[in-house]
């Protein structure tokens, strides 16, 4: 294991490699979730009609450009999120099972849960910004538009607007969804994946390598769709919305579960299925990749009283 520094970047390069691949389809998620907002069933426009036919309408109206707007605000998120995430999961786990085992490498799943829900939860208040104004950029259509339009020429725009208009606070919007979101999807993604690797390892004699890597996080990142979702969709919309539709995150649930039944939390759940297990394989595969060649970095350029501690 590389130092919590090196962690850090390591799961910020793999994620940011990942969200290349999958962001296309958290454009369709969030399309699907702000579609038919506040309205019932029969009222609603049904402008997407799932994952495939999202993916066409948007490339054939809009291009590739429209499938991949705010890609770049996604980098820095996922360098916020994942650099948090897998940097300081394994030193709190390790902190704590060494206070109360008095064994850094005992195994236990209320800490393990613990330690990726806090580390979790800190990377979603440092990229919440970048969610904020990414959400923005993706739900704007000029052809087919869902939700509240936000016409930004690009993220720095995007930034200026908010805070002009709004202060800290504006850019801020949303990020209670978002802790509860990130700290669910993050109390059982990493805990998921190295229980799944555990037992792939013990059962079935599954050396290590990349077979046993994408098994493993294919396992973890249906668990955090699962988990995560409804959260997600209240935080979509709690992100995009303008002024006060919303007093907080429960209004947004409860008038969302009201007006268009309980099923709204889960609109979009096949989109984010068809982007989550593609990130989650490729940003912990490629994680156990990059962490490796950053304990190679740091073993060149760090002292030996620092190497001797990690």
């Amino acid at each position: 294991m590389a130092t919590t520094t090196g962690s850090f970047i390591a799961g910020g390069i793999a994620a940011c490699g990942a969200v290349t691949v999958t962001h296309g389809f958290e454009t369709v998620k969030i399309r699907l979730q702000l579609q038919g907002e506040l309205q019932t069933k029969k009222d609603a426009p049904r402008l997407y009609r799932g994952v495939l036919h999202g993916v066409s309408v948007i490339v054939k109206n809009e291009g590739m450009r429209g499938l991949l707007r705010g890609l770049n605000c996604a980098y820095f998120y996922q360098i916020m999120l994942n650099g948090c995430r897998l940097g300081f999961y394994e030193p709190v786990r390790s902190t704590l099972t060494s206070t109360i085992y008095k064994d850094p490498k005992y195994q236990s799943f209320g800490i393990n849960i613990f330690s990726g829900a806090s580390s979790g939860i800190l990377g979603a208040i440092c990229g919440s910004p970048f969610f904020l104004i990414k959400t923005r950029l993706q739900s704007f259509s000029p052809f087919l538009p869902v939700g509240t339009q936000h016409h930004y020429a690009g993220a720095l725009d995007g930034m200026r607007t908010i805070y002009r208009n709004e202060g800290l606070k504006g850019l801020y919007r949303g990020v209670g969804p978002a802790m509860v979101r990130t700290g669910f999807g993050s109390s059982v993604q990493l805990p998921t994946y190295f229980f799944a690797k555990r037992h792939l390892t013990r059962i079935f004699g599954m050396k290590e390598g990349m077979p046993l890597h994408v098994a493993s996080s294919t396992a973890s990142g249906f668990v955090v769709c699962c988990v995560m979702h409804p959260p997600d969709t209240v935080m979509a919309r709690m992100y995009n919305q303008t002024g006060n539709l919303y007093n907080g995150a429960f209004d947004c649930l409860f008038r969302t579960v009201k007006t268009e039944g309980l099923l709204a939390v889960y609109k979009g759940f096949f989109a984010h299925l068809a982007r989550i297990l593609p990130h989650t394989i490729l940003t912990l595969t490629l994680a156990e990749q990059t962490n490796k060649w950053m304990r190679k970095v740091e073993d060149r350029i760090l002292p030996d009283n620092i190497k001797a501690k990690i």
